[in-house]
């Protein structure tokens, strides 16, 4: 029988409490509660907990602050930071003080209970962002290729929101998504040794994703994992290729990114991608 998982919630927010209630009824997760930052310090140093989750009325700022103090404490602490109100720098503050996630209201139920659940599924870990440029304007991170981190980036990027209709920062955040995980599955081959270097610029009038992988390359006329390559007669043959070499269903990256950004440009190389979306004036 494994050990029970325990979880550290500060605040008393009704919505999070059913929802971790919910969540642990099919788990062996247990809850206990902290009415504040300086109850949380004190439960930290004296109990080492799988997972504290921070106070979701409290802004990103406050939470940024106590998460550097639960890591002083706690090293390899996991925490998620759940916060009512924060900032793009707020957020580039949490990536580089290693926080596990990061949700900001409104957020999606379902994606903070999965965040979770992975985050307890996991007896150690080594954060695999790394920040190199902190700006807002400029934000450049090194990342392990590996899938979870990639999840744990996207949430982090998902929270960060851009001054654009809905719409279209879905449409964003999809063709990053699969940018991302072809350079950190074909690129890194799912070397957590690996990492994938990953730029994103934001100016009054452009959107650019600059993102650059440790593989060797590809081209463009030799790609039989993706739909791109096949033959309009064999429109699912990147599938069964895929299949073979037991590798995620999926292979529709570049095709999709193309129809969802305005621009995609491929070095020579072709292990750096820019992804280019214009921005109103």
């Amino acid at each position: 029988m494994s050990a029970s998982k325990t979880i550290l919630v500060i605040g008393s927010d009704p919505v999070i409490h059913d929802l971790l209630v919910r969540a642990s009824s099919a788990q062996k997760w247990v809850i206990e509660r902290a009415k504040d930052a300086a109850e949380t310090l004190a439960r930290i140093q004296s109990k080492a907990y799988d997972l504290v989750v921070t106070d979701v009325h409290t802004p990103g700022a406050e939470d940024v602050e106590l998460l550097r103090r639960i890591h002083e404490a706690r090293p390899g602490a996991k925490v998620v930071v759940m916060t009512s109100e924060s900032t793009a720098d707020d957020i580039v503050e949490a990536m580089r003080e290693r926080a596990f996630a990061y949700f900001c209201k409104p957020f999606d139920p379902g994606a903070l209970a999965d965040m979770i659940a992975r985050a307890l599924s996991l007896p150690a870990w080594e954060d695999g962002i790394e920040v190199l440029s902190a700006r807002p304007q400029w934000i450049a991170l090194r990342v392990r290729c590996q899938m979870l981190t990639a999840d744990r980036l996207l949430q982090f990027l998902r929270a960060m929101k851009i001054d654009l209709p809905p719409k279209e920062q879905e449409d964003i955040a999809a063709a990053f998504r699969e940018i991302l995980l072809n350079a950190i599955e074909h690129g890194g081959q799912l070397d957590p040794k690996k990492r994938v270097h990953i730029e994103c610029v934001r100016t009054s009038r452009i959107l650019i994703y600059h993102v650059r992988d440790p593989g060797k390359g590809f081209a463009f006329d030799f790609l039989p994992h993706a739909a791109i390559s096949n033959f309009p007669d064999t429109p699912a043959a990147h599938m069964e290729y895929r299949s073979a070499h037991d590798l995620r269903p999926g292979g529709f990256g570049i095709l999709l990114t193309r129809s969802l950004v305005d621009e995609l440009i491929y070095s020579e190389r072709g292990n750096e991608v820019l992804l280019i979306k214009y921005l109103g004036s």
